[in-house]
């Protein structure tokens, strides 16, 4: 019975809940992201390079590479020569920019949630005169 209980406890009190939450608000930020990267940013990125996914650029060596055409891309390349040393460069750097785009639209998004927190947490300043203390002092003075 004690190990059911402890189990109780754990996944009511907030460890497993916390944890559960935090899973699914991630999986739901993680598609706002994506879609801000593939849908905003990507966009203006092939209009400036003119060519946003880089993961069929390669280049060939060994056993093979000859017979490789020009243009053919990476799956391709690798169906005619499997035998050939191929450098997939292409790829690490479109998920080298796809990781810098996602940490600046998190870091972005982020400063951006901080900066809403920050401004509610700020308790409004009542700016309060000399005289209004005077008066206040002399008001309670009175009573005494």
């Amino acid at each position: 019975m004690g190990f059911i209980k402890e189990f109780k406890e754990f996944a009511i009190k907030g460890n497993a809940f916390d944890l559960a939450v935090g899973v699914i608000i991630g999986a739901a930020f993680g598609k706002i992201v994506t879609s801000i990267i593939d849908d905003l940013i990507m966009p203006i990125v092939a209009a400036i390079v003119s060519k946003p996914d880089f993961s069929s650029i390669y280049y060939a060596i060994g056993k093979g590479a000859k017979l490789i055409p020009r243009g053919a891309t990476l799956a391709k390349a690798k169906e005619i020569a499997p035998d050939a040393a191929i450098f997939a460069y292409g790829n690490f750097i479109t998920i080298a920019i796809n990781f810098l785009l996602l940490a600046f639209v998190v870091f972005f998004m982020v400063k951006s949630i901080n900066r809403l927190k920050s401004k509610q947490n700020e308790e409004p300043k009542i700016e309060v005169s000399t005289t209004d203390v005077l008066l206040e002092i002399r008001d309670e003075l009175r009573k005494k």
